[in-house]
Order: C-alpha cells, then structure tokens, then sequence
C-alpha cells in the first residue's frame, strides 16, 4: 500500500533531493515552498508520470500560522492521511553577518522558518498522527527534520542560522520524547557541506576547505545523498530507534589531531 508523506521546502535544494528519493520509493509526496503552484506544475505531472505516484504542490511559508494550518489541510484533502513529515524547509541568513553585527531583524527572519515554522508545523501533523493510530493502531508514522552540522560547529558569521538548528535538535528528542507512547518515531539527519543553492555563494571557500581536508571523504555532498537518508529512515530500517541523528557530512564532524 502506498504511503503519503508531507515535504517543507520540497521545491529545491536538499528538499528536491529527498522528494525524488521518496518518489522512486513509491510515496505519495505533497511538498511546499513560497513559489507559486503554477511553477511546480510541470515537476508534479512529471514525478506522477516517471515515478507512478501522486505528487501535489502547495504554496507556503511555514513561518506562517495561518499558512502552516491550510499546508496540513491541503495534504490532508489530497491524500486523506500523512504517514510522514519531513521538516526541510529553511534559510540562511539575508547577509552574512559577524555576530558582534548581526540584527535582531536577521535573527527573527531565520530563527521564524527555520525553528518556529517546523515547531508548530510538527505540532499540527502530530495530533493528526496520533488521532490516526487511536482509530487503526496500525497506521505507521514518523517524522524527520532536516538539521544541519551548524548545530554544533560555530560559524560566527551566521550566528542565528546555527542558533536555529541546534533549536532543531533538540526539537527532535523533545518530539521523540512526546510521541514514543504512540509509536511514532521522529529522527534528524544532519547534512553537512551539501551543493545546493544555499551554497552557492560560498562555493570557492568550500571548494578550497574539502581539498586541504574539511571532509574524510573528499568532495560535496549532493541534494541525493540526503534524500537516501530520509528515505531510509523512513523505510523503517531502524525499527529499533528514535531520537537519532544520521550525520550526512562526509565525516567532517570526526574530531581529528
């Protein structure tokens, strides 16, 4: 049977990577981001036809209440459940700005989508969840948000963006705490150096970093690599886990002398 799953910021990036993983691994997807439905049309006829599955665009900015509630309507209307979230949808800073500079504008921006969007947007999508395993202890669910190494590795030029995603982490063992009574397991992965076009800007710094060593192994990781790890999580290979964080990073995050 064909499971449904929902994807913030599914329209780009990482969150077009863990979409296509989804697909060829015959999920239903309804994904969202702030672009309009017409420019992801195309896209969703293509994932039906290639992939066999039924594949919906929504317009939003989970950083909004309001939005937030009509996403988890709207998927709800298309599929009739959500058997998984994955919680990707995210930003960098406007400017990158030393934290001995940065505004309080900058940080309310970033830390509104990246932590309070997700935050709430788990919320929602868990009572739905929970309600669905009361009625068919059988439904199968689970979360996944999509963290970053910059929850643990200090970039003083960012500040707020790390501060968001070390808020994430600890979001996924508060929410795995809360919905381990109903069998609901909520992981993290943690991608690392990912080309992407948050990235984009910064790519002669990195490129310059992973060849005197920044990584173990020694090149970018792409949108694809985090999508298999979604993916697998998501499969249920880890029966006997929640909690968890899956490092996407290369190895950069091993301590080294």
């Amino acid at each position: 049977m064909m499971k449904n799953v929902l994807v913030t910021g599914g329209g780009r990036g990482i969150g077009a990577g863990i979409v296509e993983a989804l697909a060829l691994e015959s999920w239903n997807v309804a994904f969202c981001g702030r672009k309009p439905v017409a420019a992801m049309r195309e896209r969703c006829a293509r994932l039906e036809r290639e992939y066999g599955i039924r594949a919906r665009y929504i317009q939003c900015d989970v950083s909004n209440s309001l939005d937030r509630s009509n996403l988890v309507d709207e998927a709800l209307e298309t599929f009739g459940e959500i058997n998984a979230l994955v919680n990707n949808a995210g930003i960098a800073p406007p400017v990158r700005a030393d934290i001995l500079e940065a505004t309080e504008d900058s940080y309310d921006l970033v830390m509104d989508v990246n932590l309070k969007g997700p935050y709430f947007l788990t919320q929602l999508v868990a009572r739905h969840m929970v309600e669905r395993k009361s009625v068919d202890p059988s439904f199968n669910a689970a979360i996944v948000n999509i963290c970053s190494v910059s929850a643990t590795v200090a970039s003083v030029s960012r500040g707020e963006y790390c501060l968001s995603k070390a808020g994430v982490a600890m979001a996924t063992r508060l929410w795995a705490v809360r919905l381990a009574e109903f069998g609901i397991p909520v992981f993290e992965v943690r991608p690392g150096i990912i080309k992407s076009d948050m990235t984009a800007a910064v790519t002669e710094k990195y490129d310059k970093l992973i060849a005197e060593g920044l990584t173990l192994q020694p090149r970018w990781g792409t949108p694809e690599d985090v999508g298999k790890a979604v993916a697998m999580l998501l499969r249920g290979d880890l029966p006997y886990s929640t909690g968890l964080s899956i490092d996407v990073g290369g190895g950069m995050d091993i301590g080294r002398l």
